[in-house]
């Protein structure tokens, strides 16, 4: 499973941001050094940071020296908030939430797949996943470890017993 591009990109472009803030902390950072950095094209980076923006994530600075910084702590950033942000809900099956269903019955009547509840609970879980693991997290290192944390340091097995 992937996020959209978008959702990925302002992830990547925050732990870009995020490490330059730590490197060198009075100085803020321009969408030119993430985009050659991160290998993203500038235009693309300028709309993602509007939203961020307004999400309160970032602040800019503006004028000579200027750019962005990070509106709050990493420790306090989950990634979930970065996705969102960017709206980019994270979903894994077609039907609506709210919706009476995905298929239609031979009736025509609206009907949930049988696959709804495993993918929306997997859409759950990403989301729980998402929101557990901050930047920090990401910049320091820590995600694998986190990763088992929340799994309670179970295995995962593919095959069948």
């Amino acid at each position: 499973m992937q996020l959209s591009t978008r959702g990925r990109y302002a992830v990547m472009a925050l732990v870009d941001l995020a490490a330059r803030e730590r490197e060198a902390p009075a100085r803020p950072v321009t969408l030119a050094e993430i985009a050659a950095s991160q290998q993203l094209s500038q235009s693309y980076l300028e709309q993602l940071f509007g939203k961020l923006r307004r999400a309160g994530i970032v602040t800019s600075v503006r004028g000579p020296g200027g750019g962005y910084r990070l509106a709050r702590p990493t420790a306090r950033l989950p990634i979930a908030d970065i996705v969102n942000a960017v709206d980019e809900p994270i979903r894994v099956t077609r039907c609506r939430e709210d919706g009476p269903g995905c298929l239609l019955d031979g009736d025509g009547a609206p009907v949930r797949c049988r696959t709804h509840d495993l993918w929306y609970e997997l859409s759950q879980q990403i989301h729980r996943f998402l929101s557990a693991v901050s930047l920090a997290d990401v910049i320091e290192g820590k995600v694998a470890v986190r990763a088992r944390e929340l799994a309670g340091d179970r295995p995962a097995t593919l095959a069948a017993d």
